[in-house]
């Protein structure tokens, strides 16, 4: 317990006390101050009031930038996978 760290974080006009690594401080606090400016910004475009709502809309924001990281990451590879197995071919065809 000596290497943990106590902080607080406030989330939608709630404080949340953490127990955590101090290498995950950093990483915590921006991601809080991420979710503030999101919850700001669909309260102020969508004029929606309830902190539940903007917290789902938030969740399901960040949720979605994940997936489509997942998603392009795979194409990466797919297109990767591709063009080593062209290059593979060219040697084969110059080494024979």
């Amino acid at each position: 317990m000596a290497d943990k760290l106590k902080i607080k974080l406030s989330i939608a006009d709630r404080v949340y006390p953490l127990t955590i690594h101090p290498n995950q401080e950093e990483g915590l606090r921006k991601a809080a101050k991420k979710i503030e400016a999101m919850i700001k910004q669909f309260e102020q475009s969508y004029a929606v009031r309830d902190k539940q709502d903007v917290l789902a809309m938030c969740a399901l924001q960040f949720a979605a930038q994940v997936e489509q990281k997942t998603i392009d990451k795979n194409d990466d590879m797919i297109n990767a996978s591709t063009r080593l197995q062209a290059l593979e071919a060219l040697l084969k065809d110059h080494m024979s």
